[in-house]
């Protein structure tokens, strides 16, 4: 898509010029393109499903901008040639990422920590550790915090864990729309 900025003869244009290019405005910006394609077939069960989480992230983007506080976030995150609504629709559409469970210092004692790192495109709003014993039981679960020196996320063990012999911790991370990712590790 060429990009028009300050020119006299395209400046204010918007819109399609028969059948070959559109003008549209972003700012203070005219950007021209080819025409769009008119579909042929049949979307496929993916393509329909993409389509409505689409839809879904374009509602969440407008609504977002209605809310005070998260219009203010999203603004503050758009950069070069982006929008606040782009921003938040973006972030609809990626889940947090869990990168790392690291279990070295959890040896089933209280105050042992667990050591998460996650990333989003946007903000990870809450991690959470559940512990579970090889039979299923909890052992517990909790809320992890925010370490922003090392920007880890850390879950400090509040119950005695006597044996550790398959037991699972799983971790799920949350985003700003409330993409939920989950991701398990067994001892």
């Amino acid at each position: 898509m060429a990009e028009s900025k300050n020119n006299v003869l395209t400046h204010g244009l918007s819109g399609k010029v028969g059948d070959l290019i559109v003008f549209r405005q972003r700012g203070d910006k005219t950007f021209v393109s080819a025409k769009p394609r008119e579909r042929s077939g049949e979307m496929t069960d993916a393509q329909k499903a993409q389509q409505a989480r689409f839809q879904e992230a374009a509602i969440y983007g407008k609504s977002a901008l209605q809310n005070e506080a998260l219009k203010k976030q999203y603004q503050d995150a758009a950069g070069d040639g982006k929008t606040p609504y782009n921003v938040a629709v973006a972030d609809f559409l990626k889940a947090p990422n869990i990168k790392e469970i690291d279990l070295t210092e959890y040896t089933g004692k209280v105050g042992d920590k667990i050591t998460v790192s996650v990333t989003d495109d946007f903000k990870v709003t809450g991690v959470t550790v559940s512990i579970y014993n090889a039979d299923g039981s909890v052992v517990e679960n909790g809320t992890a915090e925010l370490d922003l020196l090392k920007n880890k996320w850390i879950f400090t063990a509040t119950a005695e864990n006597a044996s550790l012999d398959g037991d699972k911790i799983v971790v799920t991370a949350s985003d700003l729309p409330g993409n939920v990712t989950e991701k398990n590790e067994s001892l």
